[in-house]
């Protein structure tokens, strides 16, 4: 049986299913990965978009939907979430690895070439990753962008870290 984002606070594979770019889309190059499923008055991923790729529209309350073709993965809309809801994958390189970035908001912060526990929606750990990229933004936000380097069938997977070294 399915289980619903409100019920467990994760989303199920079901609840995901409709809220993942295609596989070829996945494979051309990094595109956002916008995992909203509640309808509340909230719309900065659309304002951040600089490609237009994402449209809530009105009323705010709708969910955000995502264009695959206009979407060039630059992450702008990442910190702008207070959700945490938007993610930006990429299947693109050579080989069997791929990259997720995600936003993080826990100190310590991690550092590039430092390998991590990937950890799924629910939290569990599903895999060893090695931090690529670090981007601490200034401004209103202060969000943290962390680029992790994981296998491809991982990437939609992935969705936070944990160090693995003591803080």
């Amino acid at each position: 049986m399915a289980t619903k984002l409100s019920e467990t606070g994760y989303l199920s594979e079901e609840e995901l299913s409709v809220r993942l770019p295609s596989a070829k889309r996945m494979r051309r190059g990094p595109i956002a990965v916008v995992e909203c499923t509640q309808d509340i008055p909230c719309n900065p991923c659309e304002s951040a978009c600089l490609a237009g790729a994402i449209t809530v529209g009105q009323p705010i309350t709708l969910l955000p939907i995502l264009d695959e073709e206009a979407c060039r993965g630059c992450g702008a809309c990442i910190p702008k979430c207070p959700g945490l809801a938007i993610f930006v994958v990429d299947c693109s390189r050579p080989g069997d690895m791929g990259t997720v970035q995600m936003p993080y908001e826990y100190y310590p912060l991690p550092e590039a070439n430092e390998v991590v526990q990937a950890l799924d929606r629910r939290g569990q750990p599903v895999g060893i990753a090695r931090v690529e990229k670090v981007t601490v933004l200034g401004g209103y936000d202060h969000t943290a962008l962390v680029t992790i380097v994981v296998t491809k069938d991982l990437v939609n997977r992935i969705r936070n870290i944990k160090l693995l070294r003591e803080s």
